[in-house]
């Protein structure tokens, strides 16, 4: 973890090309990084030149990952996966493999079947949805998304 006057955090995840990803940014400056360890030594120093925050959650069975770095969309090939899209409308879905999206456009409302709550994810979300999820997808502004099956 990095910590700031602003008490800032960055989490650092090791790519399967051993590369640092850093997200959870909202830092300016320079700033020390700590990573877990007996001796909390200084391992190394990272500049924010924005104030990009990249936010991880899970909902329903849906993880939802807001405004991700650009690094992990290119490490992923996301501009190579097919597009989809749709006007606003109200329809079922069942997915019947592991689907990894990014909207570009949109903002939808997904219900999972059975379930009193809904999650909400919209343009620059990375969402993954889980194999076998039946759902009902509310869409209130068109979806432009690249899609991938697993």
């Amino acid at each position: 973890m990095a910590s700031s006057s602003s008490s800032s955090y960055i989490v650092a995840t090791l790519s399967p090309n051993n590369s640092l990803l850093f997200s959870q940014t909202r830092l300016t400056g320079a700033n020390w990084v700590h990573f877990p360890s007996t001796s909390r030594r200084r391992v190394g120093r990272v500049r924010a030149e924005t104030e990009s925050m990249a936010t991880v959650t899970e909902k329903l069975g849906i993880k939802v990952e807001r405004n991700p770095p650009e690094t992990k969309l290119t490490e992923l090939g996301v501009k190579q996966w097919p597009k989809w899209g749709c006007p606003p409308s109200k329809f079922p879905w069942t997915y019947e493999a592991k689907e990894t999206c990014y909207l570009l456009e949109g903002k939808v409302k997904v219900t999972p079947s059975g379930a009193d709550e809904s999650v909400e994810i919209g343009a620059g979300d990375l969402v993954v949805f889980p194999k076998g999820m039946s759902c009902t997808w509310d869409v209130s502004v068109g979806v432009d998304k690249h899609y991938k099956f697993e």
